[in-house]
């Protein structure tokens, strides 16, 4: 403990608010700290800039990386480094303190994270063009679902180097490049189908049909059915509230929306304020790598916003260097995304909108702008 305390003066109580189980390994560590939980998922973090960058070429021999999450998530942008050490005297919990900025050195390039194995754990990986598809597994009870199926063999390849027997798929809605593999991947490992109950008829293979409202136990995990129709009419997300993230498919990316295939303004609308009501520190889990198309065309509508311009400059470091920019934090959406803004006087302004225009009718003005830039 007296090590930790070298480290950072951060406290216990502030410990327990960051609600993480994080294992950082260092170049060269602290004396006195020994002893580490298994690293059973991968982070890379910048060491100049402390922020998150969910490398995917750097993992290793995959071109996946996972995570795994507590009550609360990683804070991806804009947070201070933390770090929890597991220290021997403390068998079943870490403690958890911040890294100063004067501390931040070549040491963290060799940063990687796990957390305690009853956690969920994600992983993520690149199909098709610019999908991502996810693999989650719950440790305590050795389920596995996948949410949707753009592309076999990587979700084979997943479950193989993991060990992990799929049990579930779990669609957000019917397009291809989401529900296109569910009859291989099904046949391959015998898993049931759920989907949303609006678009059974045209989910392949569907066993389970799900709608807002609907939970359905994943171990001793709790999913929560979205109704996020307007991309298509009956579009669904996954929420696990107790691991504070969101699977949402087309309906919210970072920084952008689905276009609107076959619902309406209204419902789309509706559908992004469901989303927006869930917790600020929610883990979105978007299904597409748009997002610097997006924070181009969010700056042409709001360009004096300071945290969409910092944001901005963070896109365009990661892309440049081929890292995903999904995940995103839903406070951080709330802030920067236009679609969540329809209240921004300087996007109304932008639009030639009344300051007096009801925010469904922004929002359609938006999703028109958007279609055409």
């Amino acid at each position: 403990k007296s090590n930790l305390a070298q480290l950072s003066d951060v406290t216990m109580a502030r410990a327990a608010a960051a609600r993480m189980a994080v294992c950082v390994t260092f170049a060269s560590l602290p004396t006195g700290i020994s002893s580490f939980r298994s690293l059973a998922s991968r982070r890379f973090w910048s060491p100049r800039h402390a922020t998150l960058l969910s490398s995917l070429s750097s993992y290793p021999s995959f071109r996946s990386f996972s995570t795994a999450f507590s009550l609360a998530p990683v804070q991806a942008s804009f947070r201070t480094l933390r770090s929890a050490f597991y220290c021997p005297d403390r068998t079943d919990k870490s403690v958890v303190s911040c890294v100063p900025s004067t501390q931040k050195s070549s040491a963290a390039r060799n940063l990687v994270m796990s957390v305690q194995a009853s956690k969920l754990q994600v992983e993520q990986f690149p199909c098709l063009n610019d999908n991502y598809g996810y693999i989650i597994h719950d440790p305590s009870s050795g389920l596995t679902a996948a949410i949707d199926t753009p592309e076999l063999k990587p979700y084979l390849h997943v479950l193989e180097r993991k060990g992990w027997k799929l049990d579930y798929i779990l669609n957000t809605h019917h397009h291809f490049d989401h529900a296109g593999c569910n009859l291989e991947l099904k046949k391959s490992t015998g898993c049931k189908i759920v989907g949303p109950k609006g678009e059974k008829d045209k989910i392949p293979g569907i066993d389970i049909a799900v709608d807002q409202g609907d939970t359905f136990d994943f171990g001793a995990k709790k999913i929560h059915v979205l109704n996020v129709g307007g991309h298509t009419h009956g579009h669904i997300a996954y929420f696990l509230p107790e691991e504070n993230c969101a699977f949402v498919g087309d309906s919210l990316f970072a920084l952008g929306c689905g276009r609107l295939f076959e619902g309406t303004f209204p419902q789309m609308y509706d559908s992004l304020q469901r989303l927006a009501s869930l917790p600020d520190d929610t883990v979105l889990y978007c299904a597409h790598e748009y997002t610097m198309s997006n924070a181009k065309f969010a700056l042409s509508v709001e360009p004096g916003n300071p945290m969409l311009q910092k944001r901005f400059e963070q896109i365009k470091k990661l892309r440049e260097v081929g890292n995903p920019t999904v995940p995103s934090l839903l406070s951080e959406e709330k802030a920067t995304n236009p679609f969540l803004r329809t209240s921004s006087p300087e996007i109304r302004n932008s639009l030639k909108l009344s300051p007096d225009a009801k925010d469904v009718e922004v929002f359609a003005a938006i999703r028109k702008a958007k279609d055409n830039f």
